[in-house]
């Protein structure tokens, strides 16, 4: 096999004259396909597609005016933009004004309700207080009541811890206490009377169980009645020492009588 060789350019030969010569400007020779290396084919575009007939040069189109409907639409499309750039702004303020006011309204609302609950658990709580203090006073009362009706001596330490509450300097001293607890007391206490100089008096207007205590600097009261007020007062109670029902009885209270300068 022979080796591949660049072959020369044919010399194309010159057209024959056909009465006129062909000009020197045009074509001097036929250049064929393959001593072409890269071409592409090319048409000649539309001349009239840029401009329609009889249309004036483009400095005098600018100075045409618009059409009327064309600039309201112009109008129109600017004021609708605007119009909606304006009102998401104000949307965006108001947006941002209700919430806050949204806040504030819904801390107060439930401020408001925190305090009510607070109020209204603390006013049952010091309902709670006060029925626990009235059950424990009555139930206190009713296991009192039955101790020193069955331990009636008691009543000599209640008239003993109320000569000691008067001072010492305490002259004419008369300890008057109910005829049923004059025997006991005369008995139990003889000597803290003789040690005062006290002298013992019986006294129906005393209810069993406490006494009142006279002198020329003062009185102690330690009547059974007075000593259970003072100490369910403690309490945040008021429940009284007697009952309501008429011709109810006053016993002793064994807790009172141990309470010493309570008068």
């Amino acid at each position: 096999m022979r080796p591949m060789t660049a072959s020369k350019p044919r010399p194309v030969p010159a057209p024959a004259e056909s009465g006129r010569a062909a000009p020197r400007d045009l074509y001097s020779r036929f250049i064929p396909r393959e001593e072409l290396s890269s071409f592409e084919s090319w048409s000649f575009g539309d001349v009239s597609a840029g401009a329609a007939p009889g249309a004036a040069p483009a400095a005098r189109e600018a100075e045409v005016p618009l059409d009327p409907a064309e600039l309201h639409a112009q109008q129109l499309r600017a004021a609708r933009q605007s119009g909606y750039q304006d009102g998401y702004r104000d949307g965006l303020v108001a947006l941002e004004g209700f919430k806050q006011s949204f806040a504030s309204q819904t801390t107060t609302q439930v401020g408001a309700l925190v305090r009510s609950v607070g109020e209204q658990l603390d006013a049952l709580q010091q309902e709670m207080a006060r029925a626990l203090a009235a059950t424990a006073a009555a139930l206190a009362r009713q296991v009192l009541r039955s101790e020193l009706t069955a331990r009636p001596e008691c009543v000599t330490q209640v008239a003993e811890q109320a000569l000691d509450a008067l001072l010492l300097s305490a002259r004419h001293i008369v300890l008057r206490v109910h005829p049923d607890d004059h025997a006991l007391i005369a008995a139990g206490s003889a000597e803290a009377l003789a040690a005062r100089g006290a002298r013992l008096v019986p006294d129906a207007q005393v209810a069993r169980g406490g006494c009142r205590l006279e002198s020329d600097i003062g009185l102690v009261d330690a009547t059974v009645d007075e000593r259970w007020r003072r100490a369910v007062a403690s309490l945040g109670s008021d429940l009284p020492w007697r009952d309501a029902t008429p011709g109810a009885t006053s016993p002793v209270i064994e807790g009172e009588a141990r309470e010493p300068g309570d008068a």
